[in-house]
C-alpha cells in the first residue's frame, strides 16, 4: 500500500499535489485532521508534513510551515550544485509556506505541539536520532532495558556512538545486571574506551535516550516501531532527574555485585525474591529483570530448595523470615535459615 501511494504521488514537499495541498492547508488552519482525511494523500505522511497526534492516534497534526521551510532550504543548499531548477522550485514553495504561516500568525511563535513529536516507523526514528546525534556536543544519557544486549542492537547504533566519541561527547549508559554477562556489550565498551561509563541495576525503566539534556527519545508502543521525540524543557528535565537518581543507585560495570549476605542465594535470586514478595507473577518478574521466564522459574526453584520451602506460599514466608523482601523479621539475623524439618509455628 505504501509503495503504491508513493508511485501515485511522486513529488516532494516543494511541489505538493493538489489533493495534498488541500489536506495540508486544512490541517494547518484547523490544527489537526482525522487520519482518514490523509488516506488518499500518503505523500503527506511520507514527507512528514503530517504526523500522529500524541493525544489521539486517530488524528494527524501538521508540521509547522516554518519547519517545512527550514527543511526545504537545507535540501536546496545541499543540492544547489546539481540542479538549478530545483532551487527555483523550492523558493516558490518557500514563498507559499511563508504566506500560509503569515495568515495564521505562526511566524510569531512556535507551533503548538512542536515540543512532542510522534515518530512513526523505524526509518523516521533513525533519521531523528541521527539528526540529534549530529547536533549533540556535550553528553548522551541512555537507559537500556532487557537482558543481554544482542550484537545487532549494539551494531545498530555504533555509527552514532563513534561519531559522538570523535567529537568528545561523554556517554553514560544504564543496563540491567543481566547485561553484564553479554560479551557483545563488553566488546562495545572496550571499543569506546573511557568515552562511555556504564552502570547496572536489578531493573531499569523503559528505553530512554537523552541528548545534551535538551531532547529525549522514548518508545511510543510496545514493539518500538513508534517513538516520541520530546523537546519540552519540563519533560526533558524530569527525565534527566529520573536518570540521575537511577544512576546514583546503580553499580559500576567494573565493580562486582554486592554479596547478599545469605549463603547459597545469589544477587539475582535476591532480586527475584523481593519481586515475589510484592506478588508479581513469573512473567512479570522475568521481564523486569531482563531474563527469560524459564530462567526465572529455575531461580525460584533454587530459592525454594535453599530456603527449604515446599510450596509457593511457604516460599513467601521464608523470604520474609530471612529479610529477602527488604523487611527482615525481628530477631532473625541475615542468613539465618530455618531447616525444613524444624519449621517455625508461623510457617505451619
Amino acid at each position: 500500500m505504501a509503495r503504491r501511494g508513493a508511485e501515485e504521488h511522486p513529488h516532494g514537499a516543494d511541489r505538493l499535489c493538489a489533493a495534498g495541498d488541500r489536506v495540508y492547508s486544512r490541517a494547518v488552519r484547523r490544527g489537526r485532521v482525522p487520519r482518514t482525511d490523509a488516506e488518499a494523500v500518503p505523500c503527506l505522511l511520507e514527507l512528514a508534513l503530517l504526523h500522529p497526534d500524541p493525544d489521539d492516534m486517530d488524528w494527524l497534526v501538521p508540521t509547522s510551515p516554518q519547519e517545512v521551510m527550514t527543511r526545504l532550504l537545507r535540501g536546496v543548499y545541499d543540492e544547489v550544485s546539481e540542479s538549478q531548477r530545483r532551487v527555483g522550485s523550492a523558493v516558490a514553495a518557500f514563498e507559499w509556506y511563508a504566506g500560509l504561516g503569515r495568515e495564521l500568525g505562526a511566524l510569531a511563535a512556535p507551533a503548538e505541539g512542536s515540543a512532542i513529536r510522534v515518530l512513526d516507523g523505524l526509518s523516521r526514528i533513525q533519521a531523528a536520532m541521527d539528526e540529534a546525534t549530529e547536533a549533540c556536543t556535550t553528553e548522551v544519557l541512555t537507559v537500556q532495558p532487557g537482558g543481554i544486549r544482542r550484537e545487532a542492537e549494539l551494531t545498530e547504533g555504533l555509527h552514532r556512538a563513534l561519531a559522538l566519541r570523535g567529537r568528545g561527547v561523554r556517554m553514560r549508559d544504564l543496563y540491567t545486571h543481566v547485561a553484564r554477562h553479554g560479551q557483545g556489550l563488553l566488546n562495545y565498551l572496550e571499543l569506546m574506551g573511557d568515552t562511555v561509563e556504564a552502570r547496572t541495576l536489578d531493573e531499569v525503566i523503559d528505553r530512554l535516550i537523552l541528548f545534551d539534556r535538551t531532547v529525549a527519545f522514548i518508545p511510543a508502543n510496545t514493539d518500538r516501531t513508534m517513538a516520541l521525540e520530546l523537546r519540552h524543557p519540563a519533560l526533558v528535565e524530569y527525565l534527566v532527574t529520573v536518570f540521575e537518581r537511577l544512576w546514583r543507585l546503580a553499580i559500576p560495570l567494573t565493580a562486582p555485585l554486592p554479596d547478599t549476605g545469605i549463603e547459597g542465594i545469589s544477587h539475582r535470586e535476591q532480586s527475584i525474591a523481593a519481586l515475589l514478595a510484592e506478588g508479581h507473577q513469573d512473567a512479570v518478574i522475568a521481564e523486569r529483570l531482563g531474563i527469560s521466564v524459564r530462567t526465572c522459574r529455575a531461580h525460584i526453584a533454587r530459592l525454594s530448595e535453599t530456603l527449604g520451602a515446599a510450596s509457593r506460599t511457604q516460599l513467601g514466608v521464608r523470604i520474609a523470615q530471612v529479610g529477602l523482601d527488604g523487611h527482615r523479621s525481628p530477631g532473625l539475623p541475615a542468613g539465618a535459615l530455618t531447616a525444613p524439618d524444624q519449621e517455625s509455628p508461623s510457617v505451619r
